[in-house]
């Protein structure tokens, strides 16, 4: 019996090699990923996309077992993150709390959270009510991970204990950390929205496409994270996999324009444009961006003073500091149809800003906007124009 106990200490009862003991790891923590992306964020906090009951449960039981998570915690607190993202009030936000805060302590801040009966009222609602949620997954959320940890032990011995306390720190380093915190802080954006969100990556595999933070924030309710050709999903992978089975159904998609031949704005075009407004002011930020690479060339002495404009120039100019602003005022000074670019920049964006105004004055106000553009003397801006004209 003691020499049983030393092998199985040793050996557990697969008897693995560490490699296979790692690749096995691996492919857990993969499928934990693939919950919080799938069940937890798409499908319950952004209700992007719905599961088939069997998904459905499948996902809560396994997030049950490898983290100990109640999913009308992580929605409600996810929910509101969107809802105050960058302000005093965001759960999570390096913005506010730094960096290192952030990174260092994901995990607590997410529990912190959670534990606030106001955010849970108000923002926990849809999240599943049943028995079974009620009784076991919210009751006992902390019995989930030592039947995980028992697992764990009897199949790979005493190293099941390493195997387990990878799970457990999957969620709070990849999630919590990385993407609450990086995601905020580092990387590229597509698109000029209202927060800090930064993609991380363009290819979302090793934290299941949530590497793609900027999409995701632009396009909330998209059950797809990725946007440009060259950036993969995976776990839109799995959705499209799933769907083809029947254990999935996708509500919603980030909006593609469709071009036709160009002809006067009509209400057609204004609805694409103000759908695909991110996409419209990508595009307008590049065009901008263009412009002042070939006008450069004839402000040398400026351009000397404001070599660092090729990064801020394109931003939302509620995002700039303080010194790119002055910077941005010494720029449309000295250049004409640099400043009319800007503000016709301007202009465009009011157009969806104008909550108040009817679609008849909206139609009317693109309308003159396009006129004014194409008549400009600005090529940049006339393509731009003509190109618009084709949304619908």
């Amino acid at each position: 019996m003691h020499d049983g106990l030393i092998q199985w200490l040793a050996h557990g009862y697969l008897d693995w090699a560490w490699w296979q003991i790692v690749l096995f790891t691996l492919a857990l923590t993969h499928i934990t990923i693939a919950g919080v992306t799938i069940f937890l964020h798409r499908c319950q906090a952004h209700r992007a996309l719905d599961l088939h009951p069997i998904a459905s449960h499948f996902f809560r039981f396994w997030l049950w077992l490898t983290t100990g998570m109640v999913t009308k915690e992580w929605a409600a607190v996810h929910r509101k993150h969107h809802a105050k993202c960058e302000t005093i009030d965001d759960p999570h936000s390096p913005q506010v709390l730094g960096i290192n805060t952030v990174l260092s302590r994901g995990a607590e801040l997410y529990k912190s959270e959670a534990n606030n009966p106001e955010t849970l009222q108000k923002f926990g609602h849809g999240t599943p009510d049943d028995w079974i949620e009620r009784n076991i997954y919210s009751r006992f959320s902390w019995q989930g991970v030592a039947l995980m940890m028992i697992i764990d032990l009897f199949l790979f011995g005493a190293i099941g204990a390493t195997v387990w306390a990878v799970q457990m720190l999957w969620i709070p380093i990849t999630a919590a950390g990385v993407i609450n915190g990086i995601g905020h802080f580092w990387g590229y954006r597509n698109f000029n929205n209202e927060d800090a969100s930064r993609n991380i990556v363009p290819w979302g595999i090793l934290i299941g496409g949530e590497e793609l933070h900027n999409n995701h924030h632009t396009y909330a309710t998209s059950a797809k994270l990725s946007n440009k050709w060259y950036e993969f999903d995976i776990g839109w992978l799995y959705i499209q996999m799933m769907s083809a089975v029947g254990l999935a159904t996708v509500k919603k998609v980030p909006p593609k324009p469709v071009l036709l031949d160009v002809r006067p704005a009509d209400q057609s075009t204004l609805e694409a444009i103000i759908a695909n407004r991110y996409e419209v002011m990508a595009r307008y930020s590049k065009s901008l961006k263009k412009f002042f690479t070939s006008e450069v060339q004839h402000m040398q002495e400026l351009a000397a003073h404001l070599n660092d404009a090729r990064t801020w120039l394109c931003k939302d100019e509620a995002q700039l500091t303080t010194i790119e602003k002055r910077k941005l005022e010494e720029l449309t000074q000295q250049n004409a149809q640099l400043r009319k670019m800007i503000e016709m920049r301007r202009d465009l964006q009011a157009l969806w800003s104008r909550s108040n105004a009817t679609g008849e004055q909206l139609l009317t106000q693109l309308r003159t906007w396009c006129q004014q553009a194409e008549e400009s003397g600005v090529s940049n801006l006339r393509d731009f124009s003509i190109r618009l004209r084709r949304y619908s």
